[in-house]
Order: structure tokens, then C-alpha cells, then sequence
């Protein structure tokens, strides 16, 4: 779950920039299209046996919805501040959590809520201060993405229980790719060598970022990852700094803490109720 939230971080750098220079439509096309074209060496060397899906409904099910949240997201993205977005994307694990326990059956966990909340207080040190309010009704077509995304993800766990996860990164990436042309076709420019070159770099992230959160959802109840993707602040703080020289402020200095202590602690927590004997399995004393 760290890692994919690494590989998104950096992915969300290059996605923002391009949609800036091209219609969002196209970027987001371009960006799955790309993706696609990473994972062929895989079908190639492992066959078209190996990707067939078990549940073919369910992964354009999972594609159309998840098409959606990358249009309201894609269209809001060049619009809205980074700090704004950021506020406004963490409130993704609150609706996957709520989603998890009505939709999934999973256990509405104390310790889970209780490490989302601090994670999301952390991000909140960090961003308030830097909160501009502009944006305008942008900012709802932002707020809008985060309830579309978790329901795509919780679709995603219920597909990790017959499907193996490079199978379903496989299909996300084909059935995205074809409903988003029709949309990308409507304003179509060239793409720039840079750009194409940019692309294919978020095709491989977006690949590794998918991959990781679909194999976490697979061995875990997907309400216990979701504190964890309040990390992707501190990957973001620390890419600012190392790419770009932005030294990080005493806030984030201090959110980051905060998120770091809400991870490290349902974490532990998390390990200690695997290591718990069922009460099956348990001898009667």
C-alpha cells in the first residue's frame, strides 16, 4: 500500500502537468493508453490464458465506474491548487472504510477509524495553512471524484477474491483505455516526443501504483490499508523537496509526524490481530 501510494505520488506530478497542456480527456486516455502498452510484454510472455478473467462483468463494471472518477478528476485537476486537491483526495479512505463495511461485510474496527482520523488530522495540519479557496465549483467536481474512486476500489476487492491481481491491473488498464477514446477523440492534439516520453513513464507507474494497491487488497481487509494513504502526503512532501527544492514548513514537518505515528500504530495493531489465535484454534483452558 506505501509503495503504490509512492508510485501515484510521483504519477500525479507528470498528470497534473500534462493536463495542463492538453485537454484533460486526452491526458487521461493517454495515460491508461500508455499503461496498457507496459503491461503487452506481459501478455506476450505469459499468454492470453493467463488474463482471461473469471469475471468479465465485474472488471467493466470496475473500468466504467473507475472511467468515471478519472473524468471528474482529470477535468478538476488543472483547476484546483495542489494543497486544495490534496485536502479534498483524502477524504477517499472515509467513503472506502463506510463502503467496506456496508457493501463488503468488513468489521467496522475502532482501532481503523481511529488511525484514519489522526492520519487525516495530519494532513489537515498541513494543508489548512496553505488552503487558498479558489477553485470554485471545481472543487465539488474534485470532492465528487473521491465517493466514484472508492467504489471502484471496493469493486476491486471483491474482484481480488476470484481474480489474481495482475489479471485485474490488466483489464483496468484495457477497459479504461477504451472508454476514454471516444472522450479523447472529441479534442485530439498531437502529442509532443516529451510528452509521449512523459506518458509512457506514468503508464509504468500507474502499472506498479495499481499492481501494489490491488495485491494489498487482496491479503487485507481493504478499512486496514486505508490509513496508510495518508503517507502519500509525506512521499509528496519529500518529492517537493528533492525535484523541486521546496524545503518542507514546520507543518508538514509536524503533519508528516502525525501520520507517521497513526501508521506505524495500526500497523502493530494489525500484525498483533493476525498473530491472535482464532477461537477455534485456540486450547480451552
Amino acid at each position: 500500500m506505501a509503495l503504490g501510494g509512492l508510485a501515484f505520488s510521483l504519477l500525479n506530478s507528470i498528470a497534473r502537468s500534462f493536463s495542463m497542456q492538453m485537454d484533460p480527456f486526452e491526458a487521461q486516455f493517454l495515460r491508461y493508453f500508455c499503461g496498457l502498452l507496459v503491461m503487452l510484454p506481459l501478455l506476450w510472455h505469459q499468454g492470453l490464458a493467463a488474463y482471461v478473467p473469471v469475471d468479465m462483468k465485474g472488471q467493466f463494471w470496475r473500468g466504467g465506474v473507475h472511467t468515471i472518477g478519472l473524468m471528474l478528476w482529470f477535468v478538476a485537476l488543472p483547476q484546483i491548487p495542489l494543497a486544495d486537491m490534496t485536502a479534498i483526495g483524502f477524504t477517499g479512505p472515509i467513503f472506502i472504510m463506510l463502503g467496506a463495511a456496508w457493501f463488503l461485510g468488513e468489521p467496522m474496527r475502532k482501532d481503523r477509524w481511529i488511525a484514519a482520523a489522526i492520519g487525516f488530522a495530519g494532513v489537515l495540519v498541513v494543508v489548512v495553512p496553505n488552503l487558498s479557496g479558489t477553485g470554485g465549483w471545481y472543487n465539488l467536481v474534485m470532492l465528487a471524484s473521491s465517493p466514484v474512486f472508492a467504489a471502484s476500489f471496493l469493486i476491486t476487492k471483491h474482484l481480488t477474491r476470484t481474480e489474481k491481481p495482475g489479471v485485474i491491473v490488466m483489464w483496468q488498464s484495457i477497459t479504461v483505455t477504451l472508454f476514454s477514446l471516444p472522450l479523447a477523440l472529441m479534442n485530439w492534439q498531437a502529442p509532443t516526443l516529451w510528452q509521449w516520453g512523459g506518458f509512457m513513464v506514468a503508464g509504468v507507474l500507474g502499472t506498479i501504483g495499481h499492481y501494489s494497491l490491488t495485491k494489498a487488497f487482496s491479503v487485507a481487509d481493504i478499512s486496514a490499508t486505508q490509513s496508510l494513504r495518508f503517507l502519500d502526503l509525506v512521499w509528496a512532501s519529500l518529492l517537493g523537496w528533492l525535484v523541486f527544492g521546496d524545503f518542507p514548513s514546520q507543518w508538514t514537518w509536524l503533519g508528516a509526524a502525525v501520520i507517521l505515528v497513526s501508521t506505524v500504530w495500526i500497523a502493530r495493531r494489525e500484525g498483533r490481530r493476525k498473530e491472535e489465535p482464532s477461537p477455534l484454534n485456540s486450547s480451552e483452558t
